[in-house]
């Protein structure tokens, strides 16, 4: 059934989902990974395709940018299409200092300024957490063809252009590697909805250096590598 925001039938989406923000990603994704991949939904430039990856079914639906907009999507995904799993691949800022431009990350939690999470339980700060199988196969992936995966908690702010000029280094202070925008809402409507979910991200940004849109796209595969590996 299509929902507020997504245009599949019943059954178009198969158990596991890659997330990126960007439509055109989701696009490159399905054509360069999938075998026979469908387009099943572009409700809003929403682009959404099925396909199979190794024989199993996989798809990939865009998320749009920030927190309410994945939170969104990835409840729809799992309240109406019986989705299970979920693995955001998308762009990180690297705050640790031996991060480099195009090196995986995988969130192991994920901090936020956003209330999102604030009234579900009175009194108490819910922790923003992966499924621990999809991260230690992520990690696996690594330790098996020697690519390095970081593993380490991120900020997920609401504000992109955040103007606390000391936030990096107070984030820093407590183990903090690197800032996105979906990660914490990810992680939080999974235990509310009850599926798995795990970020991956490459390192698109750092103080004072930065990829360009083409080299985003052309370290992307890598990334990719990784969350299709945490879902076999």
């Amino acid at each position: 059934m299509a929902t507020p925001h997504i245009g599949a039938d019943s059954g178009a989406f198969a158990p596991d989902v890659l997330m990126p923000g960007d439509p055109r990603r989701a696009k490159l994704i399905a054509e360069t990974f999938f075998d026979d991949p469908q387009l099943v939904t572009e409700v809003r430039g929403i682009l959404g395709y099925t396909g199979t990856f190794n024989g199993k079914p996989i798809s990939v639906l865009a998320s749009g940018m920030g927190m309410p907009s994945m939170a969104i999507y990835a409840t729809e995904l799992a309240r109406f299409y019986d989705v299970t799993r979920i693995i955001r691949v998308g762009t990180i800022g690297g705050i640790a200092p031996y991060l480099k431009l195009g090196d995986v990350v995988a969130a192991s939690a994920a901090h936020t300024n956003s209330n999102m999470t604030a009234e579900w339980v009175p009194g108490v700060t819910l922790s923003h957490a992966p499924s621990f199988p999809l991260l230690r196969k992520a990690v696996e992936h690594g330790e098996a063809t020697g690519k390095t995966i970081h593993v380490g908690p991120l900020f997920t702010t609401d504000s992109f252009y955040n103007p606390d000029a000391e936030l990096v280094d107070r984030l820093l202070a407590y183990g903090t590697i690197g800032i996105d925008m979906e990660a914490a809402g990810l992680y939080a409507v999974a235990i509310k909805e009850k599926f798995d979910a795990l970020m991956v991200g490459t390192i698109s940004d750092l103080p004072g250096s930065e990829m360009t849109a083409a080299e985003r796209e052309a370290t992307f595969a890598d990334m990719v590598s990784f969350a299709l590996a945490a879902l076999q």
